[in-house]
């Protein structure tokens, strides 16, 4: 198989993956490998860190860095001295503890845990001088799917990210320039220094892919950093690109390729499994209804240089979009909320005259202030507020750059079942997790832009998006397979969108046999409807892939709940990343060595 590699082109050549942070100094890391091997439209990654202790006292290191949102952690190991340790999942207290007694016995240990969906902590302690130590870890990662290309997404930075609220008394919880705050307490645990102090150049990635189709036809890719076909057939990023942004494949596969399936995964004991259902739409729109559209832009300080462009030209193509039967609002917010001149207050008729002043006010927009997100969303859900029979939709653009993830979901959750949320994340190291997680609650979607040479595909595609819906008020209904109650994700299946799989996990018990069939209802109000039938598969990449997807719905409802019902979705959390082996916000991977360390004065390590 022979494809052609094409490059998208990049605009910033600044910042770095992160820092390993230790008393005597910053170490920067020696040497991060990525292996990623996709198989049709599941990848899985082995993500490798290498570090060196440069000092001549042994060191504890932390480091803070990204990985996919979407991906499932599965496994760590550490090596060190010639030795593979392989790492534990705990709840994460206990991975503390295991950890820190294991420092006080003067033996190597390092530990993974979770800040973010997409970023994460690793601690690695008792580096004796001069020793390189290697922690490697197993994720699966589904690509993202629409109008015939599937879209793998790498991160290779943290984001500088703009920290709300007052500053906490306390010290600090982590080793990050921003102060935890009472809107974003571990503030310090998700904001590393970008550039290392005393190290002019970040780290430099090996990354090597190898795609197998897996049945699809593929014609094309494009990688957003340079890459050369290998003699094995792999693709190698060129040596010396800096982790300074996402590393971005997009596969062009043959349209005709997806077709509906429902994937039926038994466990490897019990009687249970794991069921993928996959409905794919047609990419024709539907006939057009009435809508009131609120689109929000952000001109924070962050979304300077390209990102503020290309904001402005998308924002301006979803107004030009809009019909006379529709109403909209167009509110740009940094640290204050501005709307055009001249047009009232609230909701008005797309008609010309408004739109053109509209989009006035957008070519006017540039960069500044800070990113004050929750204000913005609150006045746009209630401005959409209005009567029945019109999609109320709201469109945010932004890079997402903000701490306080959490509070927004937690103050507007009960809102955002009500609209449809549309994310469209402009930056080279988006904020996928957070924009991801808004558009689903939303029950709508998420576009990724990461140069402005894709911003013309991606105004395309939003623009049948926001359109009405081919199907909405979806529901599954199971005939011979029996399903397990609050197991399926998303908890809100979203509208079905013109070339956008709708894909729907959950767990079954009994015989892996029987149909789903997927109901809804149409823009003019007729029925709709697809009805697939079981095929038995050996996938556990499928059921890695649910457990993710279960864990983020539930930290979703965890974040907005109260009380006892915090805490029972605490223990479901827990409980289902302990079974299925998968990472979370309550776990932690742990892995200890069982050498014992040659020490320094009083038989203690230096530690962070």
């Amino acid at each position: 198989m022979t494809v052609r590699i094409m490059s998208m082109t990049d605009a910033e050549h600044h910042a770095g993956l992160g820092t390993l942070h230790a008393e005597r100094g910053n170490l920067p890391l020696d040497r991060v490998d990525v292996r990623v091997d996709i198989t049709g439209l599941t990848s899985q990654v082995e993500l490798t860190q290498d570090f060196v202790n440069v000092f001549d006292v042994p060191l504890e290191a932390t480091y803070v860095f990204p990985l996919p949102d979407r991906a499932a952690v599965t496994r760590m190991r550490m090596s060190v001295d010639g030795r593979v340790v392989e790492a534990k999942l705990l709840e994460r207290e206990a991975a503390r503890r295991d950890y820190d007694d294991t420092i006080a016995s003067d033996r190597r240990a390092a530990i993974v845990e979770e800040e973010r969906p997409d970023v994460f902590t690793m601690r690695v302690g008792n580096i004796l001088p001069a020793e390189r130590v290697s922690v490697a870890l197993t994720l699966v990662n589904p690509l993202a799917y629409a109008d015939g290309e599937a879209t793998f997404r790498f991160p290779l930075l943290v984001a500088p990210r703009y920290i709300p609220g007052a500053a906490m008394a306390d010290g600090p919880v982590g080793d990050g320039y921003a102060d935890d705050a009472d809107v974003v307490p571990d503030a310090s645990r998700i904001t590393p220094p970008v550039l290392l102090p005393g190290f002019p150049y970040p780290v430099l990635p090996a990354i090597n892919v190898g795609i197998d189709p897996a049945g699809f036809t593929l014609s094309e890719v494009r990688s957003s950093l340079p890459a050369v076909s290998t003699d094995d057939g792999r693709i190698k990023v060129q040596p010396g690109e800096r982790a300074n942004k996402d590393f971005v494949l997009r596969l062009r596969y043959g349209a005709e390729d997806l077709t509906d399936s429902l994937v039926l995964v038994p466990d490897a004991d019990g009687d249970e499994g794991t069921y993928q259902l996959t409905v794919l739409p047609p990419a024709s729109v539907a006939p057009p209804r009435p809508r009131d559209v609120v689109l929000l832009l952000d001109r924070s300080r962050s979304m300077a240089g390209w990102k503020i462009v290309g904001a402005r030209r998308v924002s301006a193509r979803i107004v030009d979009t809009l019909s006379t039967g529709d109403r909209f609002a167009v509110l740009t917010f940094g640290d204050r909320i501005e709307c055009p001149a001249g047009l009232p207050d609230g909701l008005v008729e797309a008609s010309d005259r408004h739109r053109y002043r509209a989009i006035e006010h957008l070519a006017r927009v540039d960069a500044c202030g800070d990113t004050e997100l929750l204000a913005p969303l609150r006045q746009a859900l209630a401005l959409l507020r209005g009567p029945q029979g019109r999609d109320a939709v709201l469109v945010l653009v932004t890079d997402g750059q903000v701490g306080n993830e959490d509070q927004l979901l937690r103050e507007l959750s009960d809102e955002l079942q009500h609209v449809r949320v549309y994310t469209v994340g402009l930056d080279q190291a988006v904020n996928a997790g957070f924009l991801d997680r808004l558009a689903k609650v939303g029950g709508g979607h998420c576009e990724l832009v990461e140069s402005e040479d894709r911003l013309d595909e991606a105004m395309h595609a939003m623009r049948r998006r926001i359109g009405a819906p081919l199907a909405h008020s979806l529901a599954l209904h199971a005939d011979g397979l029996n399903t397990i109650a609050a197991t399926t994700s998303p908890v809100r299946l979203p509208d079905l969108l013109p070339g956008v799989p709708l894909v729907v996990t959950g767990r079954y018990r009994g015989s892996a046999s029987g149909t789903l069939t997927l109901r809804g209802t149409t823009v003019e109000g007729g029925d709709w409807s697809a009805m697939v039938t079981g095929q038995r598969r050996e996938a556990p990449a499928v059921t890695a892939e649910w457990a993710r997807a279960q864990l983020r719905d539930l930290e979703d409802r965890y974040v907005a709940a109260a009380g006892g019902l915090r805490e029972d979705l605490e223990q479901q959390i827990v409980d289902t990343s302990l079974r299925f082996n998968v990472l979370c916000r309550f776990t932690g991977y742990v892995a200890h060595d069982s050498q014992v360390t040659r020490v320094v004065a009083e038989g203690k390590c230096n530690t962070a």
